[in-house]
């Protein structure tokens, strides 16, 4: 693994939008495949869906980094105790939180925009079930995540778009 974080560490940003471009390309395939949905698009509609995925990945990656500075902000202004930096379990929660809370919202609305535009649909329907995610998936995931060594939070980041990929896919097919 040491190669892996030494890449990570060396390629911070193309690491991030790699990884991405794939585990989210890869969740979302899966998806669909859990659904027994047809796939649509082309090559080059799945091309620009990874692309997409990857320029996620790089404004998650800044995101993450972002908030760890703006939770230790909060603790020195007072805003939040002390505890919710100091301890690994809090610290952990409380960056999910804020980060879910805060961008969440706003990275599902512009994926969801970057679908339509490559689709060359409308609307935002089942936008309630993707933020829906925020809460009783993407907090519970991302505390895991920030509990980890910041050279592996991304790759897990990455790797938690196939898990709820696969979840959605087979919640798609009982309903």
């Amino acid at each position: 693994m040491a190669w892996y974080a030494d890449w990570v560490r060396n390629n911070v940003l193309l690491s991030a939008f790699v990884q991405f471009a794939l585990l989210g390309t890869l969740g979302e395939v899966l998806g669909i495949l859990g659904a027994r949905q047809k796939a649509g698009g082309g090559a080059l509609e799945w091309l620009a869906k990874a692309l997409v995925w990857g320029v996620l990945g790089i404004l998650i990656k800044y995101a993450f980094t972002g908030f760890k500075g703006f939770l230790q902000v909060l603790v020195e202004q007072g805003f939040l105790p002390g505890i919710c930096e100091s301890d690994l379990v809090l610290r952990a929660f409380s960056l999910s939180f804020l980060t879910n809370a805060m961008f969440g919202p706003l990275l599902m609305f512009l994926h969801r925009s970057s679908d339509n535009i490559i689709a060359g649909s409308r609307g935002y329907r089942g936008i309630d079930k993707s933020l829906a995610t925020l809460a009783w998936f993407w907090v519970p995931a991302h505390t895991v995540t920030f509990s980890l060594p910041i050279d592996f939070q991304i790759g897990l980041a990455a790797l938690w778009s196939v898990a709820l990929g696969l979840i959605m896919g087979f919640t798609k097919r009982r309903g």
